[in-house]
């Protein structure tokens, strides 16, 4: 690859560079390593996705229930279907007997919060891990440029050397543009799981409140 051609890359990638930069807001400096749009909220609180009745503090002990600990993991995950996880809430509410159908229901809203506030906790934090690493991929990418800059300037450097510097280069800026660009996805996860919980607990209030609709 030609230096220009490289030159041109590298520019892209120095714009990746500032994309991928640390937002700042109104109110306040941002987190040094997060990289996302969306306001960084490291835990969610209960009240922001249920709107029913205040779960007792038995409900806290929803590890303890076998069949509410094992629906919590299933549905939790999003490669189950919205629908049919929403569904087998309604299988399991079905199933319960009626006088313990809120407390364990109940149960399971204090499972899914916790469950799926903790991924979405997990995921966050490997959103900044992932931003330190591009981080010190753009202080050696920087360091790279200018150093086979230099190089080329040198009436006495081997073409080849040269030129097998330039291909290194070219490829490390490749893979940096890459992960730039997965970052714009990867940071839609935790609104996706906190969207997913919201749904969820959504429907338990539902089944708790059958003159709504059930």
């Amino acid at each position: 690859m030609c230096w220009k051609r490289l030159a041109n890359r590298l520019a892209i990638a120095g714009l990746a560079m500032t994309i991928a930069a640390p937002a700042l807001s109104f109110e306040e400096q941002a987190d040094e390593f997060w990289p996302c749009v969306q306001r960084k909220v490291p835990q969610l609180s209960l009240p922001q996705i249920w709107n029913g009745p205040e779960l007792p503090e038995a409900a806290e002990n929803w590890q303890e229930d076998p069949e509410v600990s094992a629906l919590v993991t299933e549905v939790a995950q999003r490669r189950v279907p919205l629908e049919e996880a929403q569904q087998q809430i309604r299988d399991f509410a079905g199933q319960v007997s009626e006088d313990k159908r809120e407390e364990r229901l109940f149960k399971l809203v204090r499972g899914l919060f916790e469950h799926m506030d903790s991924e979405r906790s997990e995921v966050m934090a490997g959103i900044e891990r992932y931003t330190r690493k591009q981080v010190r991929m753009a202080d050696a990418l920087r360091q790279q440029t200018d150093a086979v800059d230099q190089l080329r300037k040198d009436p006495e450097a081997d073409p080849q050397a040269v030129a097998e510097r330039v291909r290194q280069l070219d490829f490390q800026t490749r893979v940096y543009q890459e992960r730039a660009q997965s970052l714009t996805y990867v940071c839609e996860v935790p609104t996706l799981i906190e969207q997913r919980l919201y749904r969820l607990a959504n429907t338990v209030a539902t089944l708790l409140t059958p003159s709504n609709g059930g």
